[in-house]
């Protein structure tokens, strides 16, 4: 049955003689899940079997290089190059086929962005001539650790194209498209955007040739205009084609505009394509850009410059970028766009389509936009997604059902990793029992969905799943040995958190310096005497508060609440530059406070993914927030915070409130008296060591396989 909530969304649709079920198609990633040859096997094929299995239209597998390793952007790309790949990709297709959806494969060759095979195999970067320099290094966001991984790399050669060059660009992507028909794939998409070869032609930032490929857009596109016809020889007019075309490029002054992608797309709809997919790109030596353009953090970002493409168009418009269910059901029905194209809301949940078709929004697994997904690739490995351990994963073996009269699992503590393991115990048919010392769900990741608004979807969905599964919830109880015998329970999950103590610094014990959890207590309107003690405003403001973040209340109450009463001065300093102390700092920065961020090591956000790390670091320094990495010999003083920086300067910053989100760290003392108590123990999430909201979900998804593999 398909529900009513979402009828354009999830009406039938048409590119060119392919008919697809719904308006939802898996946006084209490069994931690394492809063999280190570029051979399709087992990790990748089942990674889309399980999207085709979980409702979606359209499949585009991503980045499918068509003159690999030349051209080559990641470890464990896809490769079309050569016939020998076409077996492999044959039983992909024939997997996807086998649950109703349709699969394109993206042709691609990466041109300057070729970073991967200049380093692995020494190729030089193809592209239309030399381009301007670099305005930025995005490599000053990495940490030291993930700077020794480009150890020893030298600058790329560039291989300027000639003709003979050009000619055996287009036959190479003309034979990748014949291998990915001969392999059953449904139609392909060209790769015409994010700076890759054909980008680069197209883009006057990067093409300053004047010959007959530069100069007029109509040059500049020509080289996409040959590979177009090109492909059409080989294919055939009836067969799907459709090209990504950047719609603008952002931080490029003189790259390509609105204007010159709706003359493109006028172009190549002349030149025989079937659809347009519209996406952005960026400067990439420039951090924040990154999450811009074709990722972009914000809702929304490329919608105007769709519904501009497809007013010029008659062929059918792909939309693409953090685009909410309702958006994406919303411009479809104004014909703002044909289809959505969604990638990491799929990679958190690549069983949404089904779940909006049963009418059931509620139960898709929400993206946070940490973008663990892509900063994995950045760093060189296969895709992985904080919220769903199983990406990447899906070819595991399924777990067996609990068998008859199995005796209950307990689990203890209900922040994310208790919660997730609850509620994949109680798919499996297990009887749980959850038991929380608190008055409420949520643990550490209540207060990280104050920092971060996404983070309460997933807060909410968590409690939302744990409801729904018939879990015995059993909050204000502390666990004890004795209450879990008396239960029937043998097996436990500890999902207890971390400790944070106050580190050793000078000035800690003044009544202006809060811990991390005294922050946390004082967000959620938790009550302490020692917080009692440090204000005088805290009994009434945990009243207001504490009513607002009760279990079921919607924490925007608790945001907007917070926005005026915190009792903290003007001028904060946070001691701790990692994930809690900038979050903090974002938090409070919103809030009017003058924040600076004292950190020991060099850089600071270790914890936070490398491209949203990119993002907030450039955020907070546009907010004037003062980032000191390399600090030392940190003395806390009535007004202000003293340290040595990396040069051996003594510096001073004003505080009359200093935060210390320094000290956490995996306990697993009750973990350890449990077992010592005679339970099996399964000990989940920070109690383990701190790894937020990732090592939560997949350390819970690792108990619940050893749990359910015994």
């Amino acid at each position: 049955m398909t529900s009513n909530l979402y009828p354009h969304l999830l009406s039938p649709g048409r590119i060119g003689t392919m008919e697809l079920k719904n308006r939802i198609a898996v946006t084209a990633m490069g994931v690394s899940m492809s063999e280190d040859d570029g051979t399709v096997g087992e990790r990748l094929i089942a990674y889309h079997e399980e999207q085709a299995r979980g409702g979606v239209g359209l499949i585009i597998s991503g980045v499918a290089g068509v003159a690999w390793p030349v051209g080559g952007v990641a470890l464990g790309q896809t490769a079309i190059s050569e016939d020998r790949f076409i077996p492999a990709l044959r039983t992909l297709t024939d997997r996807v086929h086998a649950h109703g959806a349709k699969i394109a494969t993206q042709l691609h060759h990466g041109g300057f962005v070729a970073g991967y095979s200049h380093a692995r195999w020494g190729h030089p970067l193809w592209g239309p001539a030399v381009p301007p320099a670099a305005k930025g290094n995005f490599t000053d966001y990495f940490l030291m650790e993930e700077l020794a991984a480009l150890a020893g790399m030298k600058p790329p050669e560039l291989k300027i194209l000639d003709q003979a060059d050009i000619d055996l660009a287009v036959s190479q992507f003309a034979a990748g498209a014949r291998r990915a028909k001969e392999a059953g794939f449904d139609g392909v998409e060209i790769h015409g955007g994010h700076g890759y070869l054909l980008s680069s032609f197209t883009s006057p930032y990067t093409n300053t040739r004047t010959d007959s490929y530069g100069g007029s857009l109509e040059n500049r596109l020509r080289l996409t205009l040959e590979v177009i016809a090109a492909i059409r020889a080989e294919v055939g007019r009836d067969y799907p084609v459709w090209i990504k075309l950047d719609s603008r490029e952002v931080g490029k002054p003189g790259g390509i505009t609105i204007d010159d992608a709706k003359a493109a797309a006028r172009l190549v709809e002349a030149a025989g394509v079937d659809a347009i997919t519209v996406t952005a790109y960026h400067d990439t030596s420039v951090g924040k850009l990154h999450s811009a353009s074709n990722i972009p953090h914000e809702e929304d970002t490329n919608l105007p410059a769709t519904a501009e493409i497809r007013r010029v168009v008659s062929i059918p418009v792909i939309g693409s970028g953090r685009i909410e269910v309702p958006t994406a059901d919303a411009v479809i029905g104004r014909g703002e766009a044909d289809f959505i194209a969604m990638g990491r809301k799929l990679l958190a949940d690549p069983h949404l389509p089904a779940k909006l078709m049963r009418g059931e929004p509620d139960k898709v697994r929400p993206c946070v936009y940490c973008y663990t997904c892509v900063s994995a690739i950045y760093m060189g490995q296969p895709s992985r997604c904080a919220v769903n351990a199983a990406l990447g994963h899906e070819s595991a073996p399924a777990l067996p059902h609990a068998p008859a009269r199995a005796a209950p699992i307990g689990v203890i503590g209900g922040g994310p990793g208790g919660m997730e393991a609850a509620r994949q115990l109680a798919a499996l048919g297990h009887k749980v029992v959850l038991f929380e010392k608190s008055d409420r769900l949520g643990g550490t990741l209540r207060f990280a969905s104050l920092a971060y608004e996404p983070n309460e979807r997933l807060l909410d969905w968590l409690r939302r799943e744990v409801r729904e599964a018939g879990i015995e919830v059993r909050l204000s109880t502390a666990a004890t040995p004795d209450r879990l015998r008396a239960a029937g329970i043998a097996q436990v999950i500890v999902a207890t958190g971390a400790v944070r103590g106050m580190p050793d610094i000078p000035g800690n014990d003044q009544d202006h310096v809060y811990s991390g959890d005294d922050m946390r207590a004082m967000m959620l309107g938790e009550s302490s005497d020692d917080l009692k003690r440090k204000t005088g405003l805290f009994t009434r403001i945990a009243t207001k508060v504490g009513a607002a973040t009760g279990a079921t209340a919607n924490l925007a109450l608790v945001r907007k609440a917070t926005q005026a009463w915190m009792p903290l001065g003007q001028q904060v300093a946070i001691i701790g530059g990692e994930l809690v102390g900038l979050e903090l700092a974002e938090f409070l920065t919103e809030r009017g406070r003058t924040v600076h961020v004292i950190e020991a090591a060099p850089r600071l956000g270790k914890g936070l993914t490398l491209v949203r790390r990119m993002r907030l670091l450039a955020e907070l320094g546009q907010h004037d927030v003062g980032l000191h990495g390399g600090a030392s010999d940190v003395v806390i003083g009535k007004a202000e915070v003293g340290f040595t920086d990396a040069a051996g300067v003594r510096h001073t910053v004003p505080a009359d409130t200093v935060i210390v989100a320094q000290g956490a760290r995996g306990d697993l003392s009750q973990a350890d008296a449990f077992a010592a108590a005679g339970f099996t123990v399964h000990p989940v999430g920070d109690a383990c060591g701190v790894g937020y909201i990732e090592g939560a979900m997949r350390s819970a998804t690792e108990a619940v396989r050893a749990i359910a593999g015994t």
